[in-house]
């Protein structure tokens, strides 16, 4: 089954993204707005277990720690891709680091940039539209992150959330 690990903001920050997704994000219905730290990737039920053991682990060395938002940016011209830029701080870059390392393999396809994704998959005309008026807009987000989630991707494609895991909690 695939798996994937991500950190969900606040509704207010969710309600935000989803303006835009609902119009621009071709996988508006599969997934909430999201920080992914883990690309998808393959576990077998036995194998679960062990993962989510682990997944505590980081948990549980890790402090609650503040993200910011504050603009929007694109991932042009690789792809045409929007989203509502996340300031990779230090506490978030480690955290995704734990997760492609030691028991995790390095499932990522590109370098690390948080991001929660607002719009994709969008003809060059549209993009430049819709960006040229999204870059001019201000966004100012901070918020306490406490916890992340494992996900599971469904038959239909969808994601979702299989545990959470709240940062400083003893091992269980």
């Amino acid at each position: 089954m695939k798996y994937g690990v991500a950190i969900f903001p606040s509704k207010a920050i969710q309600d935000e993204a989803n303006a835009y997704r609902k119009r621009y994000d071709t996988n508006y219905e599969l997934i909430p707005p999201h920080i992914t730290l883990k690309d998808p990737f393959e576990v077998s039920e036995e194998s679960l277990k062990d993962v989510i053991t682990e997944l505590k682990k980081i948990a549980n060395d890790t402090k609650p720690f503040n993200i910011n938002i504050n603009k929007v940016s694109t991932f042009a011209p690789v792809t045409n891709t929007i989203y509502f830029k996340v300031e990779p701080i230090q506490e978030l870059i480690d955290l995704h680091n734990k997760m492609q390392q030691d028991f995790f393999t390095d499932s990522s396809q590109h370098n690390f940039v948080p991001h929660i994704t607002i719009a994709q998959n969008l003809m060059d005309d549209e993009y430049s539209d819709v960006f040229g008026s999204l870059k001019m807009m201000k966004i100012e987000y901070e918020e306490l992150v406490d916890r992340f989630q494992l996900l599971y991707q469904l038959d239909n494609g969808s994601w979702t959330v299989y545990e959470s895991f709240v940062f400083g909690k003893e091992h269980v």
